[in-house]
């Protein structure tokens, strides 16, 4: 299980959704959670064909059997078995299904991860389970060090250039034209670096994370979304400064829950929302992983860079807005009208 959701539970309730015997959805939440938090697996059994599924709640049983009740009764009620139901807590596991005391006794069932056969395998093939929920909120919290030093100066010079450009601009529709072209060519550039196993410089990063606060470029690393750009946009939500993440971080969450990890999809959208909880992408992903929905909806169904020109229709200077808005007061160009 540890595997499953990338790191050891604790207070959660886990549900791994099967289809012929193939685990199809792992969903996990934090316990205790408000009534009706489940109701979003009875829609999601029949999009994908669960059969069967496997309940597990961490915890003490005040805070874990409330849950596992309701998981259990929406199965039922959708025609989906439950091939078991476990709750683990301080080493031990107990049954909610099996009632022999000759393998489930009344004071649990030892079980010691260390020595697990499982875990040697997933060690080998590369899997994580980090101690808790908080290390891997860690694997994308905010670069600290030189590191930040480097890249506050990097943003600072990055801005200053935007600011310059923007103040001699005799024609503001024509500079957010170029703007918006340059962006666009960033981002194929960027995407292309990171195929290739490269990093961008502090200088590249700090320069497109102006340009994704720009509605369309950002719609173009999302229309070329890829599993393997995670990375990359994890790699941003750390360098970044914080007034910048949102749109990286949703790309993170976009390219983690279409690679199945939604766990931390969540938690790089909790980033985003943290810095602008009315951030429309984040939302919008948000509402799709709290509703269980598959990342299978959205594939084949992307726009093209060129029905995206087509659907935006020609650049304007009112594009720039959103970019001119995240800036301090001290960094702030004129206004655009």
């Amino acid at each position: 299980m540890p595997y499953l959701v990338g790191f050891h539970p604790s207070a959660s309730l886990i549900v791994i959704g099967l289809a012929r015997g193939q685990a199809k959805m792992v969903a996990r939440w934090g316990l205790p959670f408000p009534p009706g938090t489940l109701d979003a697996m009875t829609p999601l059994f029949g999009r994908e064909g669960i059969t069967d599924v496997v309940i597990v709640g961490y915890g003490p049983g005040e805070l874990v059997t409330p849950a596992t009740d309701e998981a259990r009764v929406l199965a039922a009620k959708a025609g989906v078995q439950v091939g078991e139901a476990l709750r683990a807590h301080e080493g031990r596991y107990w049954s909610y299904i099996c009632d022999q005391a000759a393998c489930c006794p009344a004071e649990g069932t030892p079980y010691d991860l260390s020595t697990s056969q499982i875990a040697a395998e997933a060690t080998v093939r590369g899997l994580v389970a980090l101690p808790d929920r908080e290390a891997l909120e860690r694997t994308i919290a905010p670069i600290t060090g030189p590191v930040r030093v480097a890249m506050r100066r990097a943003t600072s010079e990055v801005i200053a250039d935007f600011r310059a450009q923007l103040m001699s601009a005799t024609n503001l529709e024509v500079f957010a034209e170029q703007f918006v072209s340059d962006g666009l060519a960033r981002v194929r550039s960027a995407l292309e670096t990171h195929t290739e196993g490269g990093r961008l410089s502090d200088a590249e990063a700090a320069r497109l994370g102006l340009d994704l606060l720009v509605m369309r470029v950002r719609d173009e690393a999302w229309t070329r979304m890829d599993e393997s750009h995670a990375q990359l946009w994890k790699d941003l939500t750390r360098r970044l400064e914080p007034r910048f993440v949102p749109p990286v971080a949703s790309l993170l969450a976009m390219a983690a829950w279409r690679a199945g990890n939604s766990v931390q999809a969540t938690i790089a959208l909790e980033r985003a929302l943290t810095t602008d909880p009315s951030y429309s992408m984040a939302n919008l992903l948000m509402h799709a992983l709290q509703n269980l929905l598959s990342p299978a909806i959205l594939r084949d169904r992307l726009p093209t860079p060129a029905e995206l020109d087509s659907a935006m229709g020609p650049t304007t200077a009112a594009w720039l807005l959103p970019l001119i808005n995240v800036l301090d007061d001290d960094d702030l160009p004129p206004t655009l009208e």
